[in-house]
Order: structure tokens, then C-alpha cells, then sequence
């Protein structure tokens, strides 16, 4: 048979202070609940007073511990939402970054077809179109300027036709492949085009200067004044180039002579048309005059 547990502290003074605390609380609060309900059955006034005084003196203790809870409650619902506001300014920045890519392209787009839309209207206005085709490349790094179209003699393109696109004269076809074409560009050194002045007609020759500009030189006028922001445009003399196409605006004003930067840059065009080789209609021959027949003399 087990020997019977013993429930006394032993002769552990903290142990036994311990139990007579308790025994002492146990009692003290038996009492006072004894007197708190003899106080209520007698007076009930005071007893209502009493627990009045009690309610004022914990009131604000259980206020600031309910403030307490509530901080220590609000720690978990506020790092879920700084984690959720986290997470949600990441997906914002995505859509951001995505909404930025669409704008992008749709802004390509509309250059894009804006300058198809160029090139048709172009193509309605010219009178002898052969093809539209792509410049492929060019040659910016190098002397001599020339560009490649990626349409030849399959398509109906031949040497010595002219090559425009929507803002002005390009260059000529210079050689053919069956589905290539390599184009002598303007700004090329060997580049010579007729020019007029569009203000007054002035005859003069855009030569190309290889480095991205173009010289102007007047034709037949000595010492004639190139004002900066003069437009030249193709004058037809010669053939090839059709007459009105523009080519280049003077940068600087100068006499004679005068730098230029031309209108239809190789290096910002995707497209361009080819047309046919312009003929200069021939100047009629004066018709002579009749001789007068001499009248026989009066005999």
C-alpha cells in the first residue's frame, strides 16, 4: 500500500509564509464580501455609493489597459497591412511599368503610321510611281553615301530613277539586283542636283558633302546673297529629278556658296518611293518664216 502523499510544506519558511498568505487573503476577501453584502442588505444607499467610488478608482486603470490590449492587438493587423501595402505598390509598379511599355508602342505605332500615311499621300500626288520600298541601310559611317532599297529589278526598278520620301528628295537608283536596289543618296560627294530658289526661282546645284550636310552653289548668278532658311526645290533641269521635290534649307547665310542640311534625312526613313525618271518635254523649234517672194521688176 502507497504511503499517503503529505501536504504539509515542510520546514520550508518561504513554503509556509507562502500557504498563510493565502489562508490570510482567502479570509480577508471572505470578510469583506461578507461586509460588502451585509452593507447592501442594510444600506443599500451606501453600498450603491460605495461601489460608485469603486467604479471611479478602476475606471481609469481598466481604461488604460483596454488602450494596452488594443495596441497589442493593432501590431499584427498593422504588419499585415505594411506587408499588404507592400505588395500592393509592387503591383501597382508593374502595372505602371506596363501601362509606360503601351504607351510606348502605341507612340510607334502612330509615327509609324503616320509616315505610311505620308508615303500613300505621296504616292497619290506622284504622277509616274514605280514601288515603296524599305531603305534597308546606309552607309552613314563612310565618305560616300549610299543606301539600299529592298526592291530591284523584279519590281520595275531601273538605274538613274529618282528615290523621294514624304519629306523630300532622297537620292537616285545608281544599281540593280533582281530584289535590291543601291541608291546614290544626296548627301553623297557625287551627288549634283538642279535646284531653284522657292522665294524667286534662283537656279542653283545642291552638291553633297558626305559628312551629312549638303552645299548649295548658285548657276550663273555671281555674288548672289544665300539667305539662311531658304528653301530650294528640284527644278527639273536635266531630267531625272521631277521639278517642285524638296531638297534642302540653307543654315547659314553666306554668298555664292552656302552650307545646307537636307529635308529627307536617310538615317531616320524606313520607307521611300521610287518614281519614274523624269523627261523634260522638249522645247518646240521656232517655225521659220517664209521667204517673200521678190516681185518682177516694172519693165
Amino acid at each position: 500500500m502507497a504511503p499517503p502523499r503529505n501536504h504539509r510544506p515542510g520546514f520550508s519558511r518561504r513554503a509556509q509564509y507562502t500557504v498563510f498568505a493565502g489562508y490570510v487573503l482567502a479570509a480577508s476577501g471572505a470578510l469583506v464580501g461578507a461586509i460588502l453584502l451585509l452593507i447592501s442588505i442594510i444600506d443599500p444607499r451606501a453600498f450603491a455609493a460605495l461601489r460608485g467610488a469603486v467604479r471611479e478608482a478602476t475606471t481609469p486603470i481598466s481604461a488604460g489597459l483596454d488602450w494596452a490590449w488594443d495596441g497589442v492587438a493593432s501590431v499584427p493587423r498593422g504588419i499585415g497591412d505594411y506587408f499588404g501595402a507592400v505588395d500592393e505598390n509592387r503591383r501597382l509598379r508593374a502595372r505602371e511599368e506596363a501601362t509606360r511599355r503601351y504607351l510606348m508602342q502605341a507612340r510607334l505605332l502612330n509615327r509609324e503610321n503616320a509616315r505610311l500615311r505620308s508615303l500613300l499621300t505621296l504616292r497619290d500626288r506622284s504622277a509616274a510611281p514605280v514601288i515603296t520600298a524599305r531603305l534597308v541601310n546606309s552607309s552613314a559611317s563612310s565618305t560616300r553615301r549610299f543606301a539600299t532599297l529592298n526592291a530591284g529589278s523584279s519590281q520595275g526598278v531601273r538605274r538613274g530613277q529618282p528615290v523621294r520620301g514624304p519629306n523630300g528628295l532622297i537620292g537616285r537608283v545608281v544599281e540593280t539586283s533582281p530584289n535590291t536596289a543601291s541608291v546614290l543618296l544626296i548627301l553623297d560627294p557625287e551627288s549634283i542636283v538642279p535646284v531653284r530658289r522657292t522665294r524667286d526661282g534662283l537656279s542653283a546645284i545642291v552638291a553633297g558633302q558626305g559628312n551629312g550636310m549638303v552645299e548649295v552653289r548658285t548657276a550663273g548668278v555671281v555674288n548672289a546673297p544665300l539667305l539662311a532658311g531658304d528653301v530650294f526645290v528640284t527644278s527639273g533641269t536635266g531630267g531625272i529629278y521631277p521639278p517642285g521635290v524638296p531638297v534642302a534649307r540653307v543654315s547659314r547665310s553666306q554668298r555664292d556658296v552656302a552650307p545646307a542640311r537636307v529635308f529627307a534625312d536617310p538615317d531616320g526613313l524606313d520607307f521611300a518611293l521610287v518614281e519614274r525618271a523624269f523627261l523634260p518635254a522638249p522645247v518646240p523649234r521656232p517655225t521659220p518664216s517664209p521667204t517673200p517672194t521678190p516681185r518682177p521688176a516694172a519693165e
